[in-house]
Parts: C-alpha cells; structure tokens; sequence
C-alpha cells in the first residue's frame, strides 16, 4: 500500500510538473508573439511610406515640415538630436556610473553597501515624468542664467538628465561584470606587489572590459528610448543641432508628439512608423552589441 501511494505521488508531481512547463512555454511564445506582432505593425505600416518619400530625401533630408506644402519628411534632424541627447547623456553617466560600481565592488564595506546599491536603484524606480518636471521648473531656469542662453530647454539638459536616468543601468551592470572578477586575479596581483589601486587599474578593469562595454551600450539604449524627458525639457526643435545648447527635437518626442495629431493612414501617419522602423532598427543593433560584449566576458572566463 506505501508503495502504491508513493508512486501515485511521484506520478502526480510529475504531471504537475508538465503542466507548469507547458504554462511557461506558452508564456515564452506568447513574448516572443507580442514581439513578432510589434516588428510585424512596424513593417507594414512604415514601409510603405518608402514608396511615397524618397530614400534619399528621407534618410538626407535636413527639413522636418510634416504640415507644409508639399510636406518635408527629413530624419536627418531628428537623428541626430536623438544622437546629441544620447552621447551627452552617455558623457554624464558612464563616468559617474563607473566611479560608483568601482567604489562599490572594491572600496566600499559591505554594510555600507547593502545600503547604498538599494538608493542607486532607486533612481530607475523613478517615473520619467517627474524627471522632466524637475527639469522644467529648476534645471533649465538654471542652466539659463547660468550660461546666459535664450531657453533652458536646450539638448544639454535633455542629456544632463537622462545621464542621471541611466546611472542605475550603467551601475548595476558594471559593478556585476566587477564583482565577477575572480577572487584570484586580486590576491595575484598583491601577491606581487601591486597597490590597492594598481589591481583595480590594471587587474581588475581589464579583466571586467566586456561587462563595462556591455554596460555603456545598454546606458546608450537606456538614453535614447527615453521619450517623456526628451519631450519636456529637450525644446523640441526640428532642426540641425550646431551646440549642445541648441534646442533639438529627437525621433521618440516627434512620434509622442505628432502621433495623436495625424489622421490614419495618411503618410505623415506612415513616415511616423517609418522613424519608429528606424528607431528599432538603431535599438536592435545596440541589443547585438550587448549579446557580443556578452559573450566575449563568457568566452573570457
């Protein structure tokens, strides 16, 4: 009889186990259906604007007029105030991120640490509409009179805040890809003299190379999907950025801004999914960046 009750209950873990499995299957092909489904909207509502604007007009083109007659459909501003907002978000984060994962995989007591990796975190926690609040009513007034400019709202505050929006990214990735730094590759440098802080520059951070590569590309990633920040504090100028203290407009704000305003179908409807085509494309490649940066850590291990 105890045999008999214990293989019933083998055979029912079992098929409970099934069940889960297939649970979770289904919930890892419904993620990879949601994202297909996304490609798929993109692709067949911006490729068609192709027919009507010409590739080279668009990709080249330094005028953004969608409402003017006939309209003008040019990226080329867009990219690049989304490139602008995103290397000057990365000159603010990558730095601080780096000087804060090093002082907390190698410097900082472990007390101190349990208490600190929390409060950074808590930054990403935090919606990216009251980043742009903070931005409209203390940092651009600021930056204006500190730098004597006509506006505030400038492609320098846009990236000043999103650097601070991507720290916790940078941070979290960096000090992970440090700590994962065996144990030995310390005590060996040591052992032969070197300083506390010779290891970490010469031992530590190489060894770490990947993992902190990784890391800036996912900060970049980070930065320039951000769309409520850029839209508030970014000025929202289609034009071709000359300065940091330029208004800009990047490809993110112009879709949350002039999506709701065109009617459907309509080909500045089109050209707007086409810039979303783009903007995945540019975040795709980002994504096959972090899988290489990746893979070379493991190889390296």
């Amino acid at each position: 009889m105890e045999g008999d009750h214990e293989e019933g209950r083998k055979l029912l873990l079992r098929k409970k186990e099934k069940v889960a499995s297939f649970v979770l299957f289904l919930v890892a092909l419904s993620s990879v259906a949601f994202v297909i489904g996304i490609i798929a909207v993109l692709f067949v509502e911006g490729l068609p604007a192709l027919f009507q604007v010409p590739l080279r007009e668009f990709f080249l083109g330094k005028r953004w007029y969608p409402v003017s007659l006939p309209p003008s459909f040019g990226l080329l501003p867009l990219l690049l105030g989304s490139l602008f907002v995103t290397l000057g978000g990365l000159f603010f984060a990558v730095p601080l991120g780096f000087l804060s994962a090093i002082f907390l995989s190698e410097i900082c007591p472990r007390r101190i640490r349990e208490l600190l990796k929390p409060v950074v975190e808590i930054l990403a926690g935090i919606p990216s509409v009251v980043y742009g609040f903070f931005g409209v009513v203390l940092l651009a007034p600021s930056l204006r009179k500190l730098f004597e400019l006509p506006t505030g709202l400038t492609a320098f505050t846009a990236s000043l805040l999103l650097g601070i929006m991507a720290v916790p990214v940078v941070v979290s990735v960096m000090e992970d890809a440090l700590t994962a730094v065996p144990r030995d590759y310390r005590e060996a440098a040591l052992a032969l003299g070197a300083t506390r802080w010779e290891t970490i520059k010469m031992v530590v951070v190489p060894a770490a190379s990947s993992g902190i590569g990784a890391a800036v590309v996912l900060g970049a990633g980070r930065i320039i999907g951000e769309t409520m920040t850029v839209l508030m504090v970014a000025g929202g100028a289609a034009i071709i950025p000359r300065s940091f203290f330029q208004p800009v407009r990047t490809m993110t704000a112009t879709i949350a801004a002039e999506m709701a305003e065109t009617s459907f179908g309509s080909l500045h409807y089109r050209v707007l999914f086409l810039v979303a085509l783009v903007l995945f494309g540019i975040t795709l490649l980002l994504d096959i960046a972090v899988a290489t940066f990746s893979r070379r850590e493991v190889l390296r291990r």
